[in-house]
C-alpha cells in the first residue's frame, strides 16, 4: 500500500424492501475486497448472509473525518447503509472535501439492491399494521365504521380529477389507498373468514388477467369497444347474472345510478321506454337517460353546473372567488 494514497470509501446501500442477500455482483465483489466493512444498524438484514459469505463486518459506522482517516495507506472502506443512504456522514463527508485542507479519498456510491416498482407499498402495510396495534382510534375501526370515509374519499379524488390538481390528485389517490390498505387489515382480524391485502391484490390479479385475454392470453382487441365488449361478456360469465341490472349499486348517486341503468339497458340491445309520472324524479331520470346517449355523464355535467352556480352566489354576496 502506498502510504500517501487516500484511499477508497464505497458507500453501499442495500434496499431493506429487497429480501436479504439478494445483492448485485459489483456489491458482493467490492465486500470481498474491502479492506474494512463497517454497518451502523445492529438489525440491518443482510448482516447474516455477509457474515455467511465470510464477510466480516465491524459494527458502528464512523464519522466523517474517522472515516477519511481510516482509508490512509490505499485502504478501501465499505460502509453499508439502508436504501436511503446516510445523510449524516455524506455531509460530513462533503463539509471535510469543501474545506480544502483535507486530502480526500475516493468516494464511491454503490447501489447493491434496487427498488422495484411498488416497493413503498411494502411500506405502507407495515405501517398500517403497527397503527392498528397501537394507535387508540384506528384499533377499534370496523368495516362499517370506515364506510362513510371511502364514500368521502373517492368523492374527493374525483374533485381532485376535475381541479387539475396534481397535488392534490397525489394525495386523494393516497387517501383511496388507505381504506383499501386499512380494510384489508381489519379484515385479517376476522375469526370465520380472514383475509389480506395479498388476497386482496391476489383476486386483482386473477381479475385482471382473465379480463385481458387479448394482453395475457391469445385473443385480439383492436378497439376500445372490442376490450370492453369482452369485459362485459366476461363478467356476465363469472356472476351468473340473470339481469343486466345485476350489480349496479342502487346506493350511488341518483343520476350516476340512472346513467349506468341506460347504458347497461342500451349495451344489452334492449329498448325500455321510460317510466312516466309527473314527479321530478322522473324528468331527471329522462333527463339522466338522454345525456348517457349523447356520451355526457350526467353526474359531471351537474356538478360542473353547480360549481358555475357556487360562483355565481359568490359574486353575487362579494365573496372572492376561487378554484377547486
Amino acid at each position: 500500500m502506498n502510504a500517501e494514497d487516500p484511499g477508497r470509501i464505497v458507500l453501499l446501500t442495500a434496499s431493506h424492501r429487497v429480501a436479504p442477500g439478494l445483492l448485485s455482483w459489483p456489491a458482493w465483489q467490492a465486500l470481498h475486497a474491502a479492506d474494512e466493512v463497517r454497518c451502523g444498524e445492529p438489525e440491518q438484514p443482510q448482516l447474516p448472509y455477509l457474515r455467511e459469505a465470510g464477510v466480516t463486518v465491524t459494527p458502528g459506522v464512523p464519522d466523517a473525518q474517522q472515516l477519511v482517516d481510516a482509508c490512509a495507506g490505499g485502504r478501501t472502506v465499505v460502509v453499508l447503509t439502508g436504501g436511503d443512504g446516510n445523510q449524516p456522514l455524506t455531509d460530513g463527508l462533503a463539509r471535510l472535501a469543501g474545506s480544502g485542507r483535507v486530502r480526500m479519498p475516493d468516494l464511491e456510491l454503490l447501489p447493491g439492491s434496487y427498488d422495484l416498482p411498488g416497493a413503498r407499498l411494502l411500506d405502507l402495510v407495515q405501517i398500517m399494521d403497527r397503527i392498528r396495534n397501537e394507535c387508540p382510534w384506528t384499533s377499534q375501526k370496523t368495516h362499517q365504521g370506515l364506510a362513510k370515509y371511502a364514500i368521502e374519499e373517492a368523492y374527493e379524488l374525483v374533485e381532485a380529477i376535475e381541479d387539475g390538481d396534481r397535488d392534490e390528485l397525489r394525495e386523494e389517490l393516497g387517501d383511496v389507498l388507505l381504506q383499501v390498505v386499512f380494510h384489508a387489515r381489519i379484515a385479517e382480524e376476522d375469526e370465520q373468514e380472514p383475509f389480506s391485502v395479498d388476497d386482496v391484490a391476489g383476486t386483482l390479479i386473477e381479475k385482471l388477467i382473465h379480463r385481458h385475454p387479448h394482453v395475457f392470453g391469445d385473443e385480439t382487441a383492436e378497439t376500445p369497444e372490442d376490450v370492453h365488449a369482452h369485459w362485459l361478456r366476461t363478467k356476465a360469465i363469472e356472476k351468473q347474472r340473470t339481469s343486466v341490472t345485476d350489480g349496479v349499486p342502487l346506493g350511488q348517486p341518483g343520476l350516476a345510478l340512472a346513467a349506468k341503468l341506460a347504458s347497461r339497458a342500451r349495451t344489452a340491445g334492449l329498448d325500455v321506454p321510460l317510466p312516466e309520472g309527473d314527479d321530478i324524479g322522473y324528468r331527471l331520470l329522462a333527463l339522466a337517460v338522454r345525456a348517457q346517449e349523447d356520451g355526457t355523464d350526467p353526474e359531471a355535467a351537474l356538478r360542473a353546473a353547480g360549481r358555475a352556480y357556487r360562483d355565481a352566489i359568490r359574486t353575487a354576496e362579494g365573496t372572492p372567488r376561487t378554484t377547486g
